[in-house]
């Protein structure tokens, strides 16, 4: 009987511990150097599937509402979020398009067939008209990558000349005969993307050799000054970096990309968007922890040649991906959008803001139907993803100054292996307010959270909001498009320096103070 007591009493006693998660962060208020830069929060769409068409495209004479022929419901869920940048065309496919094919009247512009997604025909009635119309419509920054791998000098250089021109030349002259007058203004210029693989299989040294000529005839026109971005490393390809900051003067260049996705396990076995078990579940998290070493490690080859951190880190191309949906086109990349994603979304915006000393653009692919996009549709259906909520959620960061802060976290084990449960960033806007966004990827338990916020004197709990739901695999669909969405949280209090919160198990939380 004794010895069942004790049995007992023990088991109560380590269910109670385990149960009991608890995390420490504190942030450094009057610390705050950087400037989480707006940019980080871009988007990606390239003519890849249905994202461009079906997608974005319906065309000026579709029954669906749009505005200039794309989708108004997109639009206006896009201007909620305060999209700053939107890049375009590609991806793979930017260097294989010529502009030229896409301006002009849109039925007599050229056919082409999509080599690299999925063998379909483009008839270019998305072209550059289309899409700095689009931006416009947006109030966001056109970010284009030029095309190197298939393209010419001469083609790139016109590109520029034809969208950013305004005086008498041919380029300028054909753009006013296509219907635009004044050019448009656009800073954000990729010179080519992947040249290490779809975009030329080139070595370091032959890119960095083609960049240099490419960049020269990108030509700064009027007041339009190009910001201009090397293509950079394949996920830890740290040579290809060193190169690109060795071989290209400094003065040609505002930023170096860096691509990096995240899978179930590695490249050849990415696992599936649903019905995955908690290995799964924890694979991907880990794996898109690796993030933070990523651009930890490329940041200090970047140190070591621009010890200034005038030259920016881009993450133009970053997300989920998944194996494709059962019974969609394997080229189309189409994948379904669920709460563990929107986990991963925050914990890698937390690892941008932390260092938001070198990362100042990134481009989450892609925008709609393609990886981790932020929207779905289906005819005249559209519905918001999992991760739309966490950019709708993370939006209170852009271009406020970021507090660091340090963090001791319970841990998440499985697979032999073990990571934190619990990541966090914080900033402070214009207006004074301090926000905190706190992601759990625990999927079995909560945690409560002591967050110090040095010098906070005498700060209000103001709101908060939190996305969750029952299952790691929880998604919206077409017949019930709200099973995750963003709601109020009010689980929190602050006591003099002190914010005390409790955040559910898989969840992402931002508090707001003041």
């Amino acid at each position: 009987m004794k010895k069942n007591l004790l049995f007992y009493l023990s088991l109560f006693v380590c269910i109670t511990v385990f149960s009991q998660q608890k995390a420490e962060i504190v942030v450094k208020t009057n610390s705050g150097k950087y400037k989480i830069d707006k940019h980080i929060y871009g988007h990606f769409s390239e003519h890849l599937g249905r994202c461009i068409y079906d997608g974005l495209w319906v065309g000026e004479d579709s029954h669906i509402p749009n505005v200039n022929g794309v989708r108004k419901d997109i639009i206006d869920a896009l201007k909620h979020i305060k999209i700053p940048n939107l890049r375009w065309p590609g991806g793979c496919f930017a260097d294989e398009y010529h502009w030229m094919d896409g301006i002009g009247a849109r039925a007599d512009r050229p056919k082409m067939v999509n080599t690299h997604w999925g063998g379909v025909v483009e008839d270019n009635s998305f072209g550059t008209h289309e899409f700095l119309n689009l931006c416009e419509a947006l109030g966001t920054e056109p970010y284009i990558c030029g095309n190197m791998g298939s393209g010419t000098v001469e083609e790139m250089s016109k590109w520029v000349e034809y969208i950013t021109f305004d005086g008498e030349s041919p380029m300028s002259n054909l753009r006013k005969k296509n219907g635009r007058e004044k050019p448009w203004k656009v800073t954000l210029w990729g010179v080519g993307n992947e040249n290490w693989g779809c975009g030329g299989n080139m070595t370091p040294e032959g890119y960095a050799e083609n960049y240099r000529r490419y960049a020269t005839y990108c030509r700064n026109y009027g007041e339009n000054r190009l910001y201009k971005v090397a293509g950079g490393p394949n996920v830890d390809d740290y040579r290809w970096m060193e190169v690109m900051m060795k071989n290209i003067p400094h003065h040609m260049m505002s930023g170096v990309s860096v691509h990096n996705y995240t899978f179930t396990y590695r490249w050849e076995d990415k696992g599936n968007a649903l019905g995955f078990n908690e290995d799964e579940y924890f694979s991907l998290l880990e794996h898109g922890m690796r993030m933070d070493e990523i651009v930890t490690k490329h940041a200090a080859i970047m140190d070591k040649y621009d010890p200034e951190k005038k030259i920016a880190m881009i993450v133009d191309e970053w997300g989920a991906w998944y194996n494709v949906e059962p019974g969609t086109n394997p080229g189309f990349l189409y994948q379904q959008n669920t709460l563990r994603d929107a986990l991963l979304a925050g914990t890698i915006l937390n690892i941008f803001h932390k260092h938001a000393d070198r990362v100042r653009i990134a481009n989450i692919a892609q925008l709609v139907n393609v990886l981790q996009a932020l929207f779905l549709t289906e005819g005249d259906k559209m519905l918001l993803t999992p991760t739309y909520h966490v950019f709708d959620m993370y939006k209170v960061h852009q271009d406020a100054t970021m507090l660091p802060l340090d963090i001791i976290s319970p841990s998440y084990s499985r697979l032999g292996k073990e990571i934190n449960s619990v990541s966090a960033s914080a900033s402070k806007d214009s207006n004074g307010k301090i926000h905190v966004s706190i992601v759990n990827i625990d999927p079995n338990q909560s945690v409560d959270i002591t967050c110090t916020i040095k010098d906070l004197k005498n700060g209000r709990f103001v709101s908060g909001n939190i996305i969750t739901a029952p299952k790691t695999d929880s998604h919206n669909t077409f017949e019930k498009p709200n099973e995750v969405e963003l709601k109020d949280f009010k689980d929190a209090a602050v006591k003099n320096d002190v914010l005390t919160v409790k955040i559910p198990a898989k969840s992402v939380v931002t508090i707001e103070l003041n």
